[in-house]
């Protein structure tokens, strides 16, 4: 029967370095799905009016959340939902003093977002493809 097939002898150093080449492979596979997760996490946040009306009212300094509700016009739930995404994403930053809560946009989380764009829009090649589709029905 083939799906019965065993494999009597190993050769150890063999076998640790498939497993360490597998381990490897499969750290590279959950690093990029984890960072590009992380990435659009940055462009959620940025894909929505009120939140981008709410980072526009945060480049003049921290804000309460009672402010945020009276300037964007929202209910408290819509404001806790949007700012759970920008806090998410990293862009924004919470600080709790008693009771109130208060919202600034976060120096790191500004400067990872714009690595991020760089990075995901830099140009690998120096070289131009020009006529790059082969196919004859374009």
């Amino acid at each position: 029967m083939i799906n019965n097939i065993y494999i009597c002898h190993i050769d150890k150093f063999r076998y640790d370095v498939y497993i360490l080449h597998i381990k490897y492979f499969r750290y590279e596979v959950i690093g990029l799905e984890t960072s590009r997760k992380k990435n659009s996490k940055i462009f959620k946040a940025l894909s929505d009016e009120t939140r981008l009306q709410i980072l526009d009212l945060l480049r003049n300094g921290a804000y309460c959340a009672c402010e945020l509700l009276e300037k964007v016009e929202i209910g408290q739930s819509s404001l806790s939902y949007h700012m759970k995404i920008l806090l998410e994403s990293g862009i924004v930053e919470s600080k709790q003093d008693g009771k109130w809560i208060y919202y600034n946009i976060s120096e790191m989380g500004r400067e990872n977002a714009i690595n991020i764009l760089m990075e995901i829009t830099k140009i690998n090649s120096i070289e131009k493809r020009e006529n790059y589709c082969k196919s004859k029905n374009c």
